[in-house]
């Protein structure tokens, strides 16, 4: 496996939903291990554990049948459902980039015995293996995504918005929206309805840190360095329907 460039995997990548149910071999499994250890975080403050574990480890709404699952526990802080997806996409596309298929899965769970010590809470499931389907899409018309008039009222930084525009998110919602110059582009989260908030808030969050993510892979892809920031006073005036997240500050 390579420490690749993740920035070009952002355009192929897929969510894989077959797999060879046979064990991924040691010196892999090691090397997805080492990855884990080098993932960044979104807030540093916010503490987070990610496990490689078997399939008889994890229950729930399992259609996808994979041979190994990694699972994201965090403390429970202000921004740590967002930090996790954040950091979890990482891996994602570093999986993808190195011929491994994966798929977020937002139904599953661990077992008990995974976490029994643990005082962090569990955040999300992502199934990985070998593929026994198409590992990449053919070309970016396959995304079924916003265009970015809809995510981004941004003019000039294309570069930057198509990638986290083709980040992947729960049942495809795309809740993401951004505003900004080339200096620092605030992200946005849609607000939703109590009954939308019981199916969705959990996972936009969430979803919110894998757009995140890509939107700073190509940044840092261009050249540009990244810091996450609170703006005060961009957050107290978010676009119509959406709340405030973050602001990524770069030079």
């Amino acid at each position: 496996m390579k420490k690749t460039n993740l920035y070009e995997a952002i355009f192929k990548r897929k969510s894989i939903r077959k797999y060879d149910v046979t064990p991924l071999d040691e010196n892999t499994l090691t090397e997805v291990l080492e990855y884990i250890g080098a993932i960044k975080p979104m807030y540093d403050n916010v503490k987070t554990e990610m496990k490689l574990i078997s399939q008889n480890e994890v229950k729930g709404l399992m259609a996808i049948k994979a041979p190994h699952y990694i699972v994201v526990s965090s403390e429970k802080k202000k921004g740590y459902l967002t930090n996790a997806g954040f950091m979890l996409q990482q891996m994602d596309l570093f999986l993808s980039a190195n011929g491994i298929g994966s798929c977020w899965l937002g139904m599953a769970k661990p077992t008990k015995k995974v976490f029994i010590n643990s005082e962090l809470e569990f955040v999300i499931v992502l199934a990985i293996g070998r593929a026994i389907e198409p590992l990449y899409r053919e070309n970016i018309m396959e995304f079924k995504r916003k265009p970015l008039a809809q995510i981004s009222n941004i003019t000039g930084m294309d570069q930057l918005l198509k990638p986290a525009g083709l980040a992947p998110s729960g049942t495809n919602n795309q809740p993401w929206f951004f505003t900004g110059n080339e200096d620092a582009i605030h992200a946005y989260c849609v607000k939703t309805n109590i009954i939308k908030a019981l199916i969705y808030e959990r996972m936009n969050k969430i979803d919110m840190g894998i757009a995140i993510c890509h939107l700073w892979i190509a940044a840092e892809h261009f050249g540009k360095k990244v810091d996450f920031i609170c703006d005060k006073e961009i957050s107290s005036n978010p676009p119509s329907g959406h709340y405030y997240v973050t602001t990524l500050k770069m030079t």
